[in-house]
């Protein structure tokens, strides 16, 4: 099965279900709290800029700022709806957000880290690559990836999801569709990416925590 996703439909439908889901997205994702805060204990001290890929309402966000109370952090979502939320947090005098998909734009560099949560697992190969390129510019050298999301063990699983996706893509309004870990160290490596590991967490959710960072 050749694993490619419409990016331009992925990102519309993507938009169009967290726009409608945003009132509700805190009480569902109270139950993957433990994978972000997962993403704010590996990274190392001294964080003081920090881009969140998929900030969403900014769950996250209370462990990051709470450890580094200083972090300036840009937010990066496609729903405007969801950063909404931003606006209301306690934090949220440090959040930068800017409205748009993963792929267009210019994300800024030097940042200390890049960490996004249970919003990766939607793009293909291809797109993930680039992103992964994009994740490595933005980067000052030594600065690390964190992604708390879901990740298949096999390459099997993960075809199971992607033909899941082909077949009800036009009925659901929303299909996952992670990649294997294997695939997944593929592509860091080829964007640069070093240190390359998968930590457990909430494992029984299917969520690991991916952990790499650019050489420096």
């Amino acid at each position: 099965m050749e694993l490619k996703i419409d990016l331009a439909e992925r990102n519309a439908s993507m938009k169009a279900f967290f726009d409608w889901k945003a009132d509700g997205f805190d009480d569902v994702h109270m139950s993957l709290v433990e994978s972000k805060v997962a993403v704010t204990k590996v990274l190392p001290a001294g964080i003081r800029t920090v881009l969140d890929l998929g900030v969403g309402t900014g769950m996250e966000l209370y462990a990051l700022t709470e450890r580094f109370p200083d972090v300036r952090i840009t937010g990066v979502d496609i729903s405007p709806n969801m950063l909404e939320y931003i606006h209301r947090r306690p934090f949220a005098g440090q959040v930068h957000c800017i409205i748009g998909d993963f792929f267009e734009g210019d994300f800024g560099e030097g940042y200390d880290a890049v960490i996004s949560s249970s919003a990766l697992h939607h793009f293909a190969p291809e797109d993930k690559a680039e992103l992964y390129r994009k994740i490595y510019d933005c980067l000052r050298p030594g600065g690390w990836f964190v992604n708390a999301d879901r990740f298949t063990d096999t390459e099997a699983e993960m075809l199971e999801f992607y033909q899941y996706y082909q077949d009800h893509k036009l009925d659901s309004n929303h299909c996952d569709t992670p990649l294997c870990t294997g695939l997944e160290t593929g592509l860091l490596e080829r964007a640069g990416m070093t240190e390359i590991r998968f930590d457990p967490v909430m494992t029984e959710r299917g969520y690991k925590l991916l952990v790499c960072r650019k050489p420096g």
